[in-house]
């Protein structure tokens, strides 16, 4: 893991061999997906496995998913997420995981928190040859 000036940060659950949330602190970064839309990175977490074991969930915040978006462009920008944002931060993280979920949420929503007023798109992946597949989820 890095700190927000590059250098390396290790925690004392890492040199335990302990997993819990694992939030990567980066320097803010503008991000611009192949829609058009402006996202931002909220936290990466692996502290709850999915159904196919260690998965990392790299959670999102996409205004633009609230009407002017549509899910085929959500999706398109997810798969990009994904393999070019995603799959980079974590090679070389320790156990890579058998499953990546990227979420996108128009605003701001707790983990695991359903919100009826909040646009909010999760999808699978599966790490395979440097690229993420698409899982049904």
């Amino acid at each position: 893991m890095r700190n927000c000036r590059g250098g390396p940060v290790r925690t004392l659950m890492e040199a335990a061999g302990l997993w819990g949330v694992m939030v990567l602190p980066v320097a803010a970064e503008e991000i611009i997906a192949p829609s058009g839309q402006q996202i931002e990175w909220l936290e990466t977490r692996q502290d709850v496995p999915g159904p196919e074991g260690l998965t990392f969930r790299f959670r999102f915040l996409a205004p633009d998913i609230d009407g002017k978006i549509d899910t085929d462009a959500a999706l398109d920008d997810m798969q990009w997420l994904c393999d070019s944002w995603a799959l980079p931060r974590i090679a070389g993280t320790g156990p890579q995981p058998a499953q990546v979920i990227i979420s996108l949420a128009a605003r701001d929503v707790p983990f695991g928190v359903a919100s009826d007023d909040t646009t909010q798109y999760f999808e699978a992946f599966r790490p395979e040859g440097g690229r993420c597949i698409w899982e049904i989820y």
